[in-house]
C-alpha cells in the first residue's frame, strides 16, 4: 500500500474524495513539526448539494484548512479544494465535506478530542496541549453542546430540584435545574440525574426560564409535579408564579442550614460576655458524631454551664431529628411542637439592656412555622437537593481548575458538560492521538 492509499485508509476518505499529496515540515518549535496532508475530489465526480442531497457538477472551488489529530508529536492539517456545486434547485452552494462541520476549522475527530478532555482539565491547559488559542476550543465546545441540547427530550420531566451555585465573586450565581434519577417499581436505576437547565442569576425570572425551555425540548409544565428548593424568597415567587400546581418541597439540608446560620449568630452575640465561648463556632456547628473526644469532652464541658448558646444548639439537635421520623403526620406534630417551644424559649428578654441572643433561632422557628407545608412535602417523597449539591461541588471544583469563569456563559457550558448527560453528534475516539 502506498503513502496516499494509507492515510486514505486512516482517514476513512471515500470516492470522489482522494488524498492527492503529502507534505511535512519540520519545525523548530519544541520538535514539533507541521503535516498538511492534501486531499482533492475526482475529476468530473459529482458531489451532493448541500440541502437537497441531489449529486451535482463542481461549479468552483476554494481552497480551506482544518486542524486534525496530531501526527505523533506533529501537527496534523487537512487542505482541501472545496468546490460549490450548481444545483437546479437551490443554486450555487457550498458542499459540506465529511471530515468537518460547515462553518468549523477543526476536523470532526479533533474536535471530539477536545469535547472528551474538556470536562477533565481547563480549556486553557487543554489549548496549550493542543497549541490552539482556548478561545477557539470555547467556540468548540459550546457548539456542540448548544447542538446536543436540541435533541434532548424533556417530555417524561415530573419532577426537579432547584439550586443556585456560585459563578464568581460578589454575588455572581446560576441557577440549576436537575431531574433526579428515574427508579423503577423495584428500585432499579431507569435514568440517572441530569442537568436540564443551567441560566445566569437566581431571580424569579429563572423558573420562567426553565418552562420556556421545558416546552421547546417537548416537556409540559404541567407534567411538573414536585420542586425540591430552598426557602429563597426569589424561588418562592418563581415556583409560585410558573409552576403553581406543582408540591414544593423546601430541602432538608437549606432547613437545616437556616438553623445552624441562627445557632453560629446565636454564639457570636453571646461571645462577648462570655469569653468561654472563644475558638467554639467549630463545636456547636458539628454534629456529636464527627467532633474526637477531646472536643466531645470540651462541648459537654460547655453544654453544663448556663450558656444560651448551649440552648440554641439544644434546638438545633432536636430539629435534626425531625427527619428520622417516617409518618408525615408524626411530623408535622413533631415541627410544629418545636417551633411552639423554640418561640417560647427564644423570646426577647423583659430586661431592655440585655442582648437578645436568641433573636436569630426565633425568626428561623417564625419562618419555619410559615412554611411548615413545603418542609413536610419531604415525607412524601423523600426529595432532597443532595444530588444537585454534587453537580454544585463538581462545578467549582472545575471554576478552581479554571480559577474562574469571567463568561456565564462559559460557565454554563461546562456545567452541561460536567452533568448534562449530553449525546455529541461526533464520531468515537478509538485512541488518544
Amino acid at each position: 500500500m502506498d503513502t496516499t492509499k494509507l492515510f486514505e485508509a486512516a482517514l476513512g476518505v471515500m470516492p470522489p474524495w482522494r488524498v492527492a499529496g503529502i507534505e511535512f515540515k519540520a519545525g523548530a518549535k519544541a520538535g514539533r513539526g507541521r503535516l498538511d496532508i492534501r486531499l482533492d475530489f475526482e475529476r468530473g465526480g459529482e458531489l451532493p448539494c448541500p440541502e437537497c442531497k441531489k449529486p451535482c457538477k463542481a461549479h468552483d472551488t476554494d481552497e480551506q484548512t482544518w486542524r486534525h489529530l496530531n501526527f505523533f508529536e506533529h501537527e496534523a492539517y487537512l487542505v482541501a479544494r472545496t468546490p460549490r456545486v450548481n444545483c437546479e434547485k437551490h443554486g450555487v452552494l457550498k458542499v459540506d465535506v465529511p471530515w468537518a462541520r460547515p462553518g468549523s476549522g477543526f476536523t470532526l475527530l479533533f474536535e471530539a478530542y477536545v469535547m472528551a478532555l474538556a470536562p477533565e482539565i481547563p480549556m486553557a491547559v487543554l489549548a496549550r496541549m493542543v497549541g490552539e488559542h482556548d478561545t477557539r476550543l470555547w467556540r468548540v465546545a459550546k457548539w456542540h453542546v448548544k447542538d446536543a441540547r436540541t435533541r434532548v427530550d424533556m417530555s417524561e420531566v415530573s419532577s426537579v430540584v432547584v439550586d443556585e451555585t456560585s459563578r464568581a465573586k460578589r454575588h455572581s450565581y446560576v441557577s440549576l435545574f436537575l431531574e433526579p434519577k428515574k427508579l423503577d417499581e423495584e428500585g432499579g436505576v431507569l435514568r440517572d440525574a441530569r442537568v436540564l437547565f443551567v441560566t445566569n442569576g437566581r431571580s424569579h425570572d429563572t423558573f420562567h426560564a426553565f418552562v420556556s425551555d421545558l416546552t421547546t425540548h417537548g416537556g409540559k409544565a404541567t407534567n411538573v409535579q414536585d420542586v425540591c428548593m430552598d426557602m429563597s424568597p426569589a424561588y418562592q415567587r418563581g415556583a409560585a408564579e410558573a409552576l403553581p400546581w406543582a408540591a414544593v418541597t423546601y430541602d432538608r439540608f437549606h432547613v437545616m442550614k437556616l438553623v445552624s446560620f441562627a445557632l453560629d449568630e446565636a454564639r457570636r452575640r453571646e461571645h462577648e460576655a462570655r469569653p468561654e465561648l472563644r475558638r467554639s463556632r467549630y463545636l456547636w456547628l458539628s454534629n456529636p458524631s464527627n467532633l474526637s473526644s477531646s472536643q466531645r469532652e470540651k462541648l459537654d464541658s460547655l453544654s453544663t454551664t448556663n450558656l444560651l448558646t448551649a440552648k440554641a444548639y439544644q434546638m438545633r439537635l432536636n430539629l435534626q431529628a425531625l427527619w428520622d421520623r417516617r409518618k408525615p403526620e408524626r411530623a408535622a406534630v413533631y415541627l410544629r411542637r418545636w417551633c411552639n417551644w423554640v418561640l417560647r424559649v427564644a423570646k426577647r428578654p423583659t430586661d431592655p439592656a440585655e442582648t437578645w441572643v436568641l433573636e436569630a433561632m426565633h425568626r428561623t422557628a417564625v419562618t419555619l412555622r410559615e412554611n411548615a407545608h413545603g418542609i413536610l412535602n419531604y415525607f412524601r417523597l423523600r426529595m432532597t437537593s443532595g444530588v444537585i449539591e454534587s453537580v454544585n461541588s463538581l462545578a467549582q471544583a472545575a471554576r478552581a481548575r479554571a480559577r474562574g469563569y469571567r463568561n456565564p456563559d462559559t460557565f454554563i457550558t461546562m456545567i452541561y458538560l460536567i452533568a448534562g448527560r449530553l449525546r455529541f453528534d461526533l464520531p468515537a475516539l478509538t485512541h488518544s492521538p
